[in-house]
């Protein structure tokens, strides 16, 4: 344990304040350095090292070893310019002081891009959550149980929720502090760490809040990058048919938001206005069809409206129904419906009319969506006992699994170009799809079957409900969660 005194109180004879020592870690030609300066609570910290990625971090750490939930909180400005845009300073808690261990940070590069960067087990490669602010005045990272939460500093200079967090199991005594790598095994870098204070968090009083975050993921690199955060419940995005905007549902409402860094714009859908989070946007662009139970018996029925709002018109006249997918030709919607206490899949045309059922299997069958080509659509259903995903031919025959795990699979999406389709995995013996469960993003390739996994996220209901491909298939849109305190959402 430590005290919560800050930098500036520490005794003389601590040369470098709050922390213990200081030394380079990994492979690491040129020998690092650290001052501290009592007077402003600064430390300067100098680090070689080639990179802070793949399987092994070389770098300079000044840190302490510690045990319990903890805090560290700094700003961040390199010394110099011209240096190499990747060169990182970073806020770290990690297991061992070897290059390969267990670790993670909040990382400010050169280039200003601010992100948590995280390696759950000795050696493998390091996965990043990229923050949507640039070069923040002031970064925190903070240790609660076994989950890390990323902060940076917004325009008001007030640490927010950066949204991004990893689940990282820590044993023991672990290290904790501040450190430079130049991303150049040839040079040196600098960086000053101002402010930087050390806390040992007490359990939480506050009540739990949550924040979400929607966040994009690269399929190729596995790199994450959060697009909006807000201390809010929002789900399941759709990515327009030109790349511009995503579509997601809050409080009832379907609201835009574009990738330019406002705040989502409220779509009119009155007088349908308890939207749920299945929704989507038609092959040609013009339209959405959303979910909504504002119907004097509140169940869910399928709606389709313009996709600028406008007034919905009614598709299913049964309920409940839950919307899911559209035909590649927009001319039929696929939905989920209860009829007679059993969950089946079902299609209907979008102009109207008789509704077709499509699986007649005991027990729940979700999530339709047609394969880009129209030949195809795939579901998940419990039907062997536990949740996998399935398909069909879009006339409901040729029925066959196509995940066999032992894991809960739902909601499966299609790339764009048929080849991959990507799911979301609960834990075996979870039922349902409930939120605020620890899940991953896996992605199939349909020809031969083999699963990667995408990201590992603290999610589920509200997550990727819906179609979230991006057009040209290279990203995937989702939402993620926390479930902060109180006492983490009031920092100044």
């Amino acid at each position: 344990m430590f005290a919560l005194a800050a930098a500036a109180a520490a005794p003389a004879s601590q040369p470098l304040g709050i922390f213990a020592d200081h030394q380079d870690v990994g492979a690491v030609l040129h020998p690092g350095s650290a001052q501290y300066d009592s007077v402003h609570n600064a430390y300067t910290v100098s680090g070689s090292g080639e990179n802070m990625w793949f399987g092994i971090d070389d770098f300079h750490f000044v840190w302490k070893k510690v045990s319990g939930d903890v805090a560290l909180t700094a700003g961040i400005a390199f010394l110099g310019t011209g240096g190499n845009p990747h060169r990182k300073a970073v806020l770290m808690i990690r297991q061992t002081l070897d290059g390969t261990s267990p670790a993670v940070d909040v990382a400010v590069h050169g280039s200003g891009l601010t992100s948590l960067q995280f390696r759950d087990t000795a050696g493998v490669d390091t996965r990043e959550v990229e923050s949507n602010v640039s070069a923040p005045g002031a970064v925190r990272i903070e240790k609660r149980g076994d989950f890390i939460y990323a902060f940076v500093s917004g325009k008001d200079g007030k640490l927010q929720p950066a949204g991004a967090s990893t689940k990282l199991a820590l044993t023991g005594e672990f290290y904790v502090g501040i450190g430079v790598c130049a991303h150049n095994k040839d040079v040196v870098e600098k960086a000053v760490f101002s402010n930087v204070s050390l806390e040992q968090l007490p359990p939480a009083t506050g009540k739990p809040v949550l924040v979400s975050a929607l966040e994009t993921v690269a399929i190729a690199s596995s790199d994450r990058h959060v697009e909006y955060v807000a201390a809010a419940h929002f789900e399941a995005p759709n990515w327009s048919r030109d790349g511009k905007f995503l579509i997601l549902n809050q409080e009832g409402t379907i609201r835009r938001l574009a990738l330019d860094g406002t705040e989502p714009a409220q779509i009119a859908t009155a007088p349908e206005i308890h939207c749920n989070n299945d929704h989507g946007i038609s092959p040609d662009g013009r339209f959405l069809a959303i979910s909504d139970s504002s119907a004097e018996d509140h169940k869910s029925r399928v709606y389709v409206l313009p996709l600028a709002g406008g007034t919905p018109r009614q598709v299913t006249p049964n309920a409940p129904s839950y919307w899911h997918g559209w035909s590649p030709d927009g001319k039929t919607l696929a939905f989920t419906g209860e009829r007679g206490g059993n969950f089946d899949i079902y299609a209907i045309p979008v102009a109207g009319g008789e509704e077709t059922r499509l699986t007649t299997a005991p027990g729940l069958d979700d999530g339709p969506e047609y394969s880009p080509d129209g030949a195809y659509i795939y579901f998940n259903s419990e039907r062997t006992g536990q949740m996998q995903i399935w398909r069909m031919k879009s006339d409901g025959s040729a029925q066959e699994q196509v995940t066999s795990d032992d894991s809960n699979d739902w909601f499966p999406h299609l790339s764009p170009d048929g080849q991959s389709m990507v799911f979301v995995a609960y834990e075996k013996g979870v039922t349902g799809h409930p939120p605020n469960k620890d899940v991953e993003l896996r992605l199939m390739a349909l020809k031969d079957r083999k699963v990667r996994v995408l990201a590992k996220l603290f999610g589920g209901q509200g997550t990727i409900n819906v179609p979230s491909w991006s057009p040209d298939g290279l990203k995937l849109a989702f939402v993620s969660y926390e479930l902060l305190p109180e006492e983490s959402l009031s920092l100044k």
